[in-house]
């Protein structure tokens, strides 16, 4: 049975940094964060390949959010910096065995439960 948990979210100011993690009982899928916001629909964040060689961020978090994993660790991570009030969202740790650009665009296997965060201004 498959299992991503994620943690790390929490309330914090614009202009702020946070630090994602989903812990994944799986390995060598391509993985990937997305985030809805309150009233919006899911929307893609940022993908990393199976062997982390290959990143795709949206362009709205491009040079400030960083997507990395831990294989050994089976753990997937999300550096946010330079936090804004839009960035405010339940963020979801994803998974997906299918080439990665299908995971930016919603080809998702598996979806963890999400994990709040939010951003005051």
């Amino acid at each position: 049975q498959v299992h991503l948990v994620e943690s790390g979210g929490g309330l914090v100011q614009a202009g702020d940094s946070l630090s994602l993690s989903c812990a994944a009982s799986l390995r060598r899928y391509n993985m990937a964060w997305f985030r809805q916001g309150p009233g919006k629909e899911r929307e893609f964040v940022a993908a990393i390949s199976w062997s982390g060689s290959s990143t795709y961020y949206a362009d709205s978090v491009k040079d400030r959010f960083t997507i990395s994993r831990d294989n050994a660790k089976n753990t997937l991570y999300l550096q946010m910096n330079s936090l804004k009030p839009e960035d405010t969202a339940v963020y979801y740790c994803a998974a997906g065995s299918d080439g990665i650009y299908y995971i930016t665009q919603g080809s998702v296997q598996y979806w963890g439960q999400g994990t709040q965060v939010t951003v005051s201004s």
